[in-house]
């Protein structure tokens, strides 16, 4: 009576021993290539900020100074959004990818991140102001509430900025909308970028080299369905 079960277990067995078929040890061969490709590019296109992070020994006392480096962030986002978007269709030119991402996004995402960053900055100055008054905790919360929406709008926007044919200027009041309405995922993003941030500055090496790009891409995952009906 038991052979049977035995036959099946062992088909079974069998099957999940078997060894995988070429083109599945292909496409994650060449998966992780492009992830290691988009941190060495990442890290090429924000390098005078990584070294100045890496010489200065308190960068929040110097943070205007780090605030107009990081302008190069939203170029290079642009870029490794570039490499998701042809790794999902099956393309693995990483250089290709990242530098068409790169060379038609480079003015809307420096817009973008230039507007979002004075805008954080403002909320932040002001958060600071307000702290210490009797007021201050009925604010701050505020503050930090505007400076997180403007954070993930900007976020959302970068991920198109790379697209020909869009006009982000059309698309922040529907981001808007769809962040604000899947505050979860947006609030998701959010905790995922802050690690990438935060890998960085602890591990440097480490977090160039491996982590950035499965961070960054679980974040542009995550927003690009949250905002996909806004194009």
């Amino acid at each position: 009576m038991s052979a049977p079960g035995n036959v099946s277990e062992g088909g079974v067995a069998r099957r999940l021993l078997r060894p995988a078929r070429q083109e599945t040890y292909e496409k994650v061969f060449s998966t992780v290539y492009a992830g290691l490709m988009t941190n060495v590019l990442l890290a090429l296109s924000c390098a005078p900020l990584l070294l100045a992070l890496a010489v200065v020994r308190d960068p929040l006392a110097s943070w205007p100074f780090f605030a107009v480096l990081s302008l190069l962030c939203g170029p290079a986002l642009a870029g490794a959004f570039g490499c998701f978007e042809a790794l999902g269709e099956g393309d693995t030119g990483v250089l290709r990818a990242f530098w068409g991402g790169y060379r038609r996004g480079w003015r809307r995402a420096l817009a973008v991140w230039a507007a979002a960053g004075a805008a954080v900055a403002v909320l932040a100055v002001d958060a600071v102001a307000v702290a210490g008054t009797s007021f201050g905790p009925a604010l701050v919360p505020f503050f930090c509430t505007a400076a997180a929406l403007v954070a993930a709008v900007a976020f959302a926007l970068l991920t198109f900025a790379g697209e020909p044919g869009v006009r982000l200027r059309g698309l922040v009041l529907p981001c808007l909308f769809l962040i604000a309405r899947r505050w979860y995922l947006a609030a998701a993003s959010l905790v995922v970028l802050g690690l990438a941030v935060a890998v960085v500055l602890v591990k440097p090496v480490a977090g160039l080299l491996l982590l950035v790009s499965p961070l960054l891409y679980a974040a542009w995952a995550t927003t690009r369905y949250a905002v996909a009906a806004a194009r």
